[in-house]
């Protein structure tokens, strides 16, 4: 944490896109760390834990990644772009993500096996609603680290804008990984548009 970490919600009132972010200006690799802890901290289906954040951080990845980016400038620009990752939702693994929890006392080993099978019924032989699942999980984990990012004075820039597969063979991702979104994360520049304005909550909220 740093001097200029500020409160969650001024974090989430705060936020806006970056889309002109300082060149000149780094973030070392315990910052990195640090945001990908707190992006972990966001939920998962059955705790799967189904993500992962791959940060191109070096001037040759950087320049690599913004090739298969459609030439974005603030893959180069940021001072890390994370590939954000999903895992297809597989309930073979919940023994392991689920025994931390086991280990430390709140959860009965016996209720292991229930959450599995329950996973397997829900995910097995059900390719749509695997990819799903790692796409939901991925973009919780981007929303966390979105606001993690603001709340230690960075901008951040979600992005969509890029060749999937060509990404996935590039950075090496498993066959049952997608790349999901690029997030840049750095210094914004001072020429960065204010947020811009939000539909009213009458429009978008009901109340039952």
């Amino acid at each position: 944490m740093t001097d200029t970490t500020i409160g969650a919600i001024d974090a989430i009132e705060a936020r806006r896109t970056t889309n002109l972010f300082d060149p000149t200006r780094g973030i070392d690799d315990a910052q990195i760390q640090e945001l990908v802890r707190l992006a972990t901290t966001a939920p998962t289906s059955f705790n799967l834990q189904n993500w992962r954040f791959i940060a191109v951080r070096t001037p040759e990845a950087k320049a690599r990644l913004r090739q298969l980016a459609w030439d974005q400038a603030k893959v180069t620009d940021a001072a890390v772009t994370f590939i954000v990752v999903g895992q297809l939702a597989d309930h073979r693994v919940l023994p392991e993500r689920l025994a931390p929890a086991v280990a430390a006392g709140f959860m009965p080993a016996a209720m292991v096996p229930g959450w599995e099978g329950a996973a397997k019924s829900l995910y097995h032989g059900q390719p749509q609603r695997q990819r799903d699942e790692a796409v939901r999980t991925a973009t919780f984990g981007a929303g966390t680290l979105v606001h993690a990012a603001q709340a230690m004075g960075l901008g951040t820039a979600p992005m969509i804008g890029f060749d999937a597969p060509a990404v996935a063979e590039a950075f090496g991702l498993a066959a049952d990984e997608l790349p999901v979104l690029l997030l840049a994360v750095g210094h914004a520049a001072p020429e960065n548009w204010p947020r811009k304005p939000r539909r009213p909550l009458a429009q978008v909220l009901s109340l039952v």
